[in-house]
């Protein structure tokens, strides 16, 4: 099998969500949506994921539709259903109903098996001030690099 560098990330993510604890679940997909995701055909920009009946599922991931497919076609945004062990389904879903936080895919990516995965993450939004001190120490950060490179 040839070696695939799929790679999708959400970037506004760590912007917009404080992260606070990170999983990587495995994703339940159809033929020909796991033939788009490793010809790099997704997105996970506006997604979340939900409880439904106990069972944790992404909402809004897009996978196109695959080029070389028939009518046997998959929706392009259809929920799907994460993999993760029972105890890490209780812990999410607890925390999830006993505070506000919500859960946010962050990476989807294919491993050395071959098998789509996405990296999601427990996360708590942040406020406008935040944000704006997010800004300020990425500048700040930036200027230092500068005056760094500048002085080297």
């Amino acid at each position: 099998m040839q070696k695939n560098n799929i790679n999708i990330k959400n970037r506004k993510a760590k912007f917009q969500y404080e992260i606070l604890d990170k999983y990587v679940a495995g994703i339940k997909l159809a033929g020909t949506e796991i033939k788009a995701i490793r010809e790099g055909k997704a997105g996970i920009a506006e997604s979340f994921c939900e409880f439904h009946r106990g069972e944790l599922y992404v909402i809004n991931m897009h996978v196109d539709e695959y080029s070389h497919a028939t009518h046997f076609n998959h929706n392009p945004k259809s929920e799907r259903k994460l993999l993760l062990n029972k105890q890490e389904l209780r812990k999410l879903e607890k925390q999830i109903n006993q505070s506000g936080l919500t859960i946010i895919p962050l990476r989807l990516f294919i491993n050395d098996r071959g098998l789509a995965k996405l990296a999601i993450a427990l996360c708590k939004g942040k406020k406008t001030h935040d944000k704006r001190e997010t800004i300020k120490d990425r500048e700040n950060k930036r200027r230092l690099d500068r005056i760094k490179k500048d002085y080297n």
